[in-house]
């Protein structure tokens, strides 16, 4: 899978698992739901692709239930809808 292809397909796997719930959601639901088996070597995919629909606007980061910057945040986080 190519970069664009694997942004694409990252993309559209955060924005369904989104709309199929009102909560947030964890960064490795996403990265199952493109790659069953390899998920694990996707994180670091899903997180450039979050960190890009955050700066767009079209979700946000949350830590512990608080909005956090994608590039300041460690550890644990999760993706929500942006209000």
């Amino acid at each position: 899978m190519d970069e664009a292809t694997e942004d694409a397909a990252i993309q559209q796997a955060i924005l369904q698992l989104l709309g199929e719930r009102r909560g947030s959601i964890c960064p490795s639901e996403a990265a199952r739901l493109v790659d069953p088996v390899g998920w694990r070597q996707r994180m670091d995919a899903v997180r450039a692709t979050a960190a890009r629909m955050a700066a767009e606007g079209t979700i946000r980061w949350t830590q512990r239930g608080e909005p956090q910057s994608p590039d300041a945040v460690r550890g644990p986080v999760r993706f929500e809808r942006a209000p």
